[in-house]
Parts: structure tokens; sequence; C-alpha cells
């Protein structure tokens, strides 16, 4: 008997083991990237206890939704606003109105990044992120108010042709590095990037993980680009909606599938690093310090084509409508009201046209004398 007692208590043990790794498994990270010219998070705070603070998945959509001004979701608790009160400056009418959400896939743990690039991390916000089993929303108002650019666009519409030996040239240009290219082949060159620690990143075309890697940074920062053209279209603009910068790199992935934790893979997570770094110094130039960096690590993404936040913009109905829609149900309803709607301007139509002539009347023989108000300027002989 007590055998059998011990062995239950061990069963329990055990499975209370993998549903907390389960959960381990289901975490991340977020850092929060403040302006460079003005201060829209919360100082940055070196003690240990504050950076172990954990948020929820909804709570991260809840922040870029007060980022870009719109209010949280109703659904958000007391516990969840004191979260968001931890992280965002108190102001609600001094926000950026504009956000990079961007989403990286393949990274559980972030310290290393903190390390290799502390000028754009070491005094960012840093929180945990339990993701849970269900993804969350990021909830916006009607498309007029805010103009949403995705980072997931392809470099072109044809699958065949990612990108060229020109794009990878002026990559590693930006870079500081170099593109060797092939010359009986396309997209078969070395490309070679200086790293912060003196290392070189070499990447060949002709493997399919650093190929993927590399499309799909270029890709990010084509896309990037695209977003600064197109926040330049609407300042030009009478209306400034705000803008929702979003998008998932999934580049490290690729690599950690074909090497593991290698050498190969840490230093493409560098270069990502770097390139980010860059990307975020950009956005802050042409944003002109009013945009916010939400950058989300996720190291057990769904699939390749999911992410974890998703953008849901939802319309804002008039009043007027929602009652048309709500009479519609009783037939009886609908005819009293439009019978009520008929006599009302019937009444008010015959009021103004007794006034109407009322008015006629008086003015037309209204006595001339000095003392009438209306030609009181007038010098009569």
């Amino acid at each position: 008997m007590d055998s059998h007692i011990y062995g239950s208590f061990r069963l329990l043990f055990i499975l209370a083991l993998l549903c907390l790794q389960s959960r381990a498994d289901d975490s991340g990270s977020v850092f929060f990237l403040d302006s460079s010219i003005h201060q829209y998070l919360r100082p940055h705070s070196s003690d240990s206890i504050a950076n172990r603070d954990s948020m929820l998945l909804p709570e991260v959509g809840a922040a870029v939704s007060v980022l870009l001004g719109f209010a949280p979701p109703a659904t958000l608790s007391a516990a969840s606003s004191l979260k968001l009160n931890e992280v965002l400056m108190p102001n609600p009418f001094d926000r950026p109105r504009s956000v990079l959400m961007l989403e990286v896939k393949g990274i559980e743990d972030s310290q290393h990044m903190i390390d290799s690039v502390s000028d754009l991390f070491g005094s960012s916000l840093k929180r945990e992120v339990i993701f849970g089993s269900n993804k969350a929303d990021i909830q916006l108002p009607d498309e007029g108010e805010v103009s949403v650019v995705s980072l997931n666009r392809p470099l072109s519409f044809d699958s065949d042709v990612e990108c060229t030996d020109k794009e990878l040239k002026d990559f590693a240009s930006w870079l500081d590095g170099s593109y060797v290219t092939n010359t009986l082949e396309s997209l078969n060159g070395e490309l070679t990037i200086p790293l912060s620690n003196g290392a070189h990143l070499k990447l060949h075309m002709s493997k399919k993980a650093d190929r993927e890697f590399t499309v799909s940074l270029v890709s990010l920062i084509r896309n990037i680009i695209r977003a600064m053209e197109m926040h330049q279209d609407l300042s030009g603009s009478m209306r400034s909606p705000a803008e929702l910068v979003t998008g998932s790199f999934d580049g490290i992935e690729a690599l950690q599938n074909e090497y593991g934790s290698e050498r190969v893979t840490q230093q493409g997570l560098e270069l990502f690093l770097a390139s980010l770094t860059k990307i975020h110094n950009s956005l802050q130039t042409a944003y002109k310090g009013q945009i916010v960096g939400v950058i989300l690590f996720n190291g057990t993404p769904p699939s390749k084509s999911e992410m974890m936040l998703n953008t849901v913009v939802t319309s804002r109905p008039s009043p007027r409508w929602l009652e048309e829609i709500k009479g519609s149900t009783n037939s009886t309803a609908v005819a009293e009201v439009m019978l009520v709607r008929r006599i009302l301007a019937w009444i008010t139509g015959i009021i103004l046209i007794i006034a109407t002539l009322l008015g006629i009347y008086f003015l037309t023989y209204m006595p001339l004398t000095r003392d009438t108000l209306l030609y009181s300027n007038v010098k009569l002989d």
C-alpha cells in the first residue's frame, strides 16, 4: 500500500515538473525602446527585482495601443493596468503615436543581446513575457485613425527572385562589409560583415540557412525604408493618423535549425542586433523622435507564418446606425418611430412658415419714424 502511495506522489511530482517546464518554454521577453529625444517610458531601473517583472501577452498589446494614443481594452484588469503604469509615462496627452512592433522568432534568452548591443538595449525596459496557450490582439480603432505598415512584405512578388546581387552589395556596404558575387551564377556569392568584437561573419548564399537569414534581414530593412517613406507622405497630408509598423523576423530561427547554438548562430544574432540598432536610429531621425520600439523575443513560435500579436482594426459605428439595427427587429416599433418623426417634421415646418409670414407682415407695415429701430440711422426729410 505504501509503495502505491509513494508511486502516486512521484507521478504527481513528475507531472508538476513537466507543467512548469511547459510554462517556462511558453515564455519570452520584450524590450521597450524609448525615443532618443523624448521620454515616453518610465526611467530605466537597474533594480534586478524590477527587471524580473513579467507581463502577459495581452498586456503587451495594450501597451502598444496606449503608445499609439488609444485607450486600452475595456477588459484590461486592474493588475494589468498597474503593470502598464510601471512601463508607460502617466501623461495620456503625451504619446508618440508611432510604434515599431517587431517579433523576433528563435530567441529565448536576450542577455547576450544586452551584452553585445548595450547602446540600444542597455537603457531599455525589459520585461519577461508569458505567452500562454493563446495569442493576443493589438486592438485599434477605425482605419482612418491608424496606419498599419507590415514588415512581412516579401522583396518581390515573384517567388523565384528573392533579391538581387545589387541589393546584397548595398546591404553589405550599409554594414561596412563586402559581397563577392559569383560570375557563373547570381545570388551565389559570399557576404562578409565585420562584427563589433573584431570577428567577421561569412555567409554563403549557396547555403539555404545563410540565404534565408540574409534575405530576411534585407527584406526587413527594405520594408523599414518603405515605412519611413509612407511616414513622409502622411506627415505632409492634412490628416495625421497614428502609425504602427509591425512584423516578424525569423532569420535567427533559420540559422538555429541549421547550426544549432554554434558560433555562426551567435554571430548571426549579433549581426541582426547591429542592424536593428541602425534601423532604430534611422527611424528616430525620420520620425523626429516620436516613435517607440517594442521588440518581442519569442523562442518557441507556433509557425513561421503566424505572429503572437495580431493587429485587429475595429470600426466605430454611429449611434444612429446602432439604433436603426436595434429597431429593425420590430416592424411595429419602426412604424411608430417614423410616424413620430414625420409629425415633428410637419409641426416644425408649420411653425417656421407662420414665423416667416409674421416677420414679413411686421416689416411691411412698420411705421417710418425716427424712433423706429430699423431706420434709426436714416435721415428723413
